[in-house]
């Protein structure tokens, strides 16, 4: 598979005179794509109905004739204010029922259908224009759904919304009272109009009622998402993408990523570490100008099965972000460093952002490729130099991992609804997973709740699930590795209400959970030779096996020899233990890699990765500081 690199651009940012010179060099540079449009609707339709396309026409026509292909974004995160005047009520309402206004972005409400016909007629607009034009390559629709903490709104939209849901899900009342429990405090409902949403609440609703509004919001989501698709779908034969978000776990993408054709995301590796990454101090400070080694693959990895095996980078850091709470520079070599590592983990396109650094508004202080007065800024020799190891370099074929992780959003929902303990968080629970793999050398793929075939992999993670899905439930039952599932796995209904019998319920396998436990920071669960598990444990009973067992006798691990569940949560040394030995169990070869080396394999390379702060020895070959090293498989 081809790689490229491409970069976000904003012709309407810059004089029109400055777009052939920009376009030239981006050519020069080794870049072969450039986003373009996406927060410019003002200057689409400057007033109702009203189009000005001539300025956006001699963008793309300067940007192609470069040589450049253009992605198309669909403007519908930046409203514009004389739209926002034809219907207030668009605008989105936080928890505490106060509504966010004009004055910024993504000032709408997935649920409101007078802005959802805005979109669509934007979008038919643009694809009527653009569809066809040779220059545009792909189309980006929106931009980073729920970026700001935009999934979840209280607005009357939303309400309305969200009782129509409910009644077509349970059809009756009563039905509804039953799945939600809601005998309990006197909770039920006599109409569907008499149900409010999940906020503003004396105490905490009821979780049933939550988890259900987070399900309706994530399927707002989706839906606004399929509008602009199917106004599309007709007028233009190339890829439908959009821009996912780091650690963004508010709505499914795997439905929405169902109607693209593409998945993408926004990487900023420094300021997720500083704003979304758990660490020691430690690791923060080791880590501070690398970003975290885990966490870009992770998403990587999430957002090909998101795409069905299609991955782009749309946006990757290029020097210092303007959000996060601290914005250090990149340690030199990281712009490349990190472009590799997306290819290497099948990405077919890494989009620096942005080409020109800002001099105004609100993202002024975030770097681009150039400085704001258009000389270079540190990444751009980067850039050039990966465009030019690319040209030189086969096609890199993506290979299936050697393990893999299940992962899913509404188990996210569900334990943020009752997480049971302060620090229990399905992300970190699954990252913990995903780490202890990574640090044994493994390659990853991160698999939907709902995949039905596990045949592909000798050892299959996970972690967290509220329920096990059909499709998994029978996947599980004829599988031939080991999985290890759990903690905190298929213990809850759909309905959010313990089952009985209990769980977990794992094909021919004897094991339940009789208890839980969250535990402070100030308590650990010792494991017999040595290990402990963190912040949850749960006590165990059945006759299947007990493989690992805590100082005081109690099971930590139960199964067979094929599905084995896990009681805790594992700290890092313990998960590492724990790995090794069902990967000697499986078969699976590991590595014992130098602290902040990670590997990834294709077809027919393996990549290494030092996101240390010091030089490593990898056998003969010393890996610099934020490089990269490959060998032939």
């Amino acid at each position: 598979m081809t790689r490229t690199l491409g970069v976000c651009y904003y012709p309407e940012h810059w004089p029109e005179s400055q777009w052939a010179v920009d376009a030239a060099q981006m050519k020069a540079t080794g870049l072969t794509w450039v986003r373009i449009g996406e927060f410019a609707w003002s200057l689409m339709e400057p007033t109702p109905g009203t189009y000005d396309w001539d300025w956006l026409d001699r963008a793309v026509e300067t940007l192609g004739n470069a040589g450049l292909k253009v992605v198309m974004g669909t403007p519908t995160a930046t409203p514009p204010r004389w739209l926002v005047d034809s219907m207030p009520d668009m605008l989105p309402v936080d928890a505490q029922g106060r509504t966010r206004g004009f004055g910024s972005r993504r000032h709408y409400d997935f649920s409101h259908m007078g802005y959802r016909d805005a979109c669509r007629r934007i979008a038919t607009a643009m694809g009527e224009r653009y569809g066809r034009n040779p220059h545009v390559a792909a189309w980006q629709i929106d931009n980073e759904y729920d970026c700001h903490d935009t999934t979840l709104s209280y607005s009357g939209a939303a309400k309305q919304g969200f009782q129509d849901w409910l009644a077509q899900k349970y059809q009756s009342t009563d039905a509804l009272n039953r799945a939600w429990g809601n005998i309990f405090w006197s909770m039920q409902y006599d109409t569907f109009d008499q149900i409010e949403l999940p906020n503003l609440t004396v105490t905490e609703p009821n979780p049933a009622h939550v988890l259900d509004f987070r399900r309706y919001s994530s399927d707002q989501v989706a839906a606004f998402n399929r509008v602009q698709v199917d106004a599309l779908r007709p007028l233009t034969d190339t890829p439908l993408i959009h821009n996912y978000m780091g650690r963004t776990l508010t709505f499914d993408h795997f439905k929405v990523g169902a109607d693209l054709d593409i998945a993408s995301w926004d990487s900023y590796p420094i300021g997720f570490l500083s704003d979304r990454i758990e660490g020691t101090t430690k690791e923060k400070q080791t880590y501070l100008r690398q970003g975290h080694p885990d966490n870009q693959a992770f998403h990587h990895d999430l957002y090909r099965a998101v795409g069905n095996g299609r991955l782009w980078v749309m946006e990757q850091q290029p020097g210092p972000v303007n959000w996060a709470p601290y914005n250090p520079a990149p340690l030199p070599g990281m712009a490349r460093l990190w472009a590799w590592e997306a290819f290497a983990h099948g990405a077919e396109a890494v989009c620096y952002f942005r080409w020109r650094q800002a001099p105004f508004a609100q993202e002024q202080m975030h770097a681009g490729l150039l400085r704001p007065d258009s000389e270079p800024a540190p990444a751009l020799g980067e850039a050039a130099q990966v465009a030019a190891e690319i040209a030189a370099m086969p096609d890199l074929d993506h290979a299936t991992g050697s393990a893999a992780l299940i992962f899913d959003y509404e188990s996210a929902w569900a334990w943020d609804t009752q997480p049971q303990g302060a620090d229990f968080d399905m992300f970190r629970l699954a990252f913990a997973a995903y780490r202890a793999l990574r640090r044994a050398g493994l390659s990853v793929d991160i698999l939907p709740p709902h995949t039905g075939d596990l045949s592909a992999y000798k050892l299959v993670l996970a972690p967290g699930l509220m329920t096990i899905s059909d499709n998994l439930r029978a996947a599980l039952a004829t599988y031939e590795g080991i999985a290890l599932i759990g903690p905190r796995s298929d213990l809850k209904t759909r309905d959010m209400a313990i089952p009985v019998p209990m769980g977990p319920s794992l094909p021919d396998t004897d094991v339940t959970v009789t208890l839980t436990e969250s535990l402070p920071p100030s308590d650990k669960i010792k494991l017999q030779g040595g290990g402990r598990f963190r912040h949850w444990f749960e006590h165990l009973d059945g006759t299947a096996p007990v493989h690992l067992s805590t100082k005081s006798g109690q099971p930590a691990i139960m199964g067979g020899d094929h599905l084995r569940y896990l009681a805790g949560w594992p700290d890092d040394a313990t998960f590492d233990g724990i790995i090794g030995g069902l990967c000697d169990a499986a078969g699976i070869a590991t590595l014992r890699l130098p602290d902040g080396l990670r590997v990834r394999d294709t077809a027919t390379t393996r990549f290494f990765f030092n996101y240390g702060p010091k030089p490593v020895t990898w056998k003969d070959t010393i890996i610099p500081a934020a490089g990269v090293h490959w060998e032939a498989l």
